[in-house]
């Protein structure tokens, strides 16, 4: 018998064994395109993590890999793309008939049970059983989390995250890594690596921004199967109508330049190249069904690939509520005031039907932002330099570090009150006053993550 004979049968039984499952059951009953959109994200994410488990395998000594030809850093890729389709797209179908918990744990169980089988291409070793339940934890387990949220579009800010993370690592990180080309101590501008990040860290932000305004005005994410339920035209999308392809090509041209290297010239060119045509035509065509004049609106007003200085003058309006007795903001509403900001209108924190504890933003549906995060938000109906200021602001860790700082200067919550008022709103409205939004509905909830009467936080996109 031919010695590679047994190696090609494990090889090609590694990639039927989920592959043929998985086309039976989609051609049982095609996918709907939530569960499209869930096997996508469970695939991608299978993917990108099974790299470095098994990178990290082969230098920890859990199992080794003997095989030839389809090797890409000591991994048979065949085999790679086999486990991330067995770990994400076939039991993100399999949710039809099965809870997460049950699913995991069969899925543990079949992978115990088939890993030893793999020899000779897949060598187990002494601790091959740390390195199951790690990558159980850090692969299976995110990934089919994943696709239970996106099939029931649950924990879109979760989801938004993941989706920033992918599109970084299987776009950027990925293909460079396989070039050999990462940045690194010797990247080509003042100030090495540290300098190269944070130019790296500027290109992505309005793609990011984005991403975070989708989930949380949009409802929806940037994956074409998991739209927003609305038309974005806040954040970036009042500045740019294709900001994410967009930081994608800036990315590469960055990279580019901070490694000195032409080969990131070439994804620059793919990402323009989709981005300008079957994205264009394809995205566009389906938003023009979703929205109809509203988009042809938009689109006549917002260009795809060159940023507006000033917002679009027809981009989601938003109202600033600023406290009259409080010297601080009223410094601060007459700075934004001058700017002649684009769709904002500023108002006494006072007027607002619910006592408000901090500087206060709120949009037409009633979502709202508080302290930094709004004036976050108003810096966005500037221009598109204090965009940019917004943006970064509202990252995670840098507002709240900001808050804490600003709290510190005198900017801590306390009720608003029209001057003279006496505290006589905040006693009426502790009794019963103030049960409504600006437009007498029930209480709108706070904005994921805004923080509440005494500076809390919670998680947000």
């Amino acid at each position: 018998m031919n010695p590679e004979l047994p190696a090609l049968l494990v090889r090609g039984a590694g990639l039927l064994t989920p592959l043929l499952p998985l086309v039976g059951l989609c051609l049982w009953r095609a996918p709907r395109p939530r569960e499209t959109a869930a096997m996508i994200v469970s695939t991608a994410w299978a993917l990108l993590t099974l790299v470095p488990l098994n990178l990290y395998a082969l230098h920890a000594g859990w199992w080794s890999f003997h095989a030839q030809g389809a090797v890409w850093a000591g991994i048979p890729v065949d085999l790679l793309l086999a486990w991330a389709l067995l770990w994400g797209a076939l039991p993100a179908v399999l949710l039809r008939f099965l809870p997460v918990p049950l699913l995991t744990a069969l899925l543990v169980w079949a992978d115990i049970i088939v890993m030893p089988l793999a020899e000779p291409v897949v060598v187990l070793h002494a601790a091959w059983l740390l390195g199951e339940f790690a990558g159980s934890a850090l692969c299976l387990i995110p990934a089919l989390l994943l696709a239970h949220w996106t099939r029931r579009g649950q924990a879109v800010g979760a989801r938004m995250w993941a989706q920033a993370v992918l599109s970084l690592g299987l776009m950027v990180v990925l293909p460079l890594a396989a070039l050999g080309i990462l940045p690194g101590e010797g990247a080509a501008v003042p100030g090495g690596t540290p300098a190269a990040l944070q130019l790296l860290a500027v290109a992505a932000l309005p793609g990011l921004a984005a991403a975070r305004e989708f989930a949380r005005v949009g409802g929806g994410t940037p994956l074409p199967y998991d739209p927003p339920r609305r038309l974005v035209t806040s954040g970036p999308y009042a500045y740019l109508s294709n900001p994410m392809q967009t930081t994608v090509v800036a990315v590469y041209l960055v990279l580019a330049a901070v490694l000195a290297d032409p080969r990131p010239l070439f994804g620059a060119a793919v990402a323009l190249a989709y981005g300008a045509g079957f994205a264009a035509w394809h995205e566009g065509g389906r938003l023009r069904e979703d929205f109809g004049p509203a988009w042809d609106r938009y689109r006549s007003g917002v260009r795809a690939w060159l940023p507006r200085w000033r917002p679009w003058p027809h981009r989601a309006a938003g109202t600033l509520y600023v406290a009259a007795d409080c010297s601080l903001c009223q410094g601060l509403r007459a700075w934004i005031e001058e700017r002649s900001p684009t769709a904002l209108e500023v108002r006494h924190a006072h007027e607002h039907p619910e006592v408000l504890y901090r500087l206060t933003y709120e949009n037409p549906e009633g979502v709202r932002w508080s302290g930094i995060p709004a004036l976050a938000r108003a810096l966005d109906h500037l221009n598109l330099g204090w965009a940019f200021t917004g943006w970064a602001l509202d990252l995670p860790g840098v507002r709240h570090v900001a808050q804490v700082a600003a709290d510190a200067f005198g900017a801590g919550p306390r009720p608003a009150r029209a001057p003279g008022d006496g505290g006589a709103r905040r006693a009426a409205d502790t009794h019963g006053g103030g049960g409504g939004d600006a437009h007498g509905s029930p209480r709108a909830a706070r904005a994921p993550g805004a923080p509440g009467p005494y500076g809390a936080s919670e998680p947000d996109p």
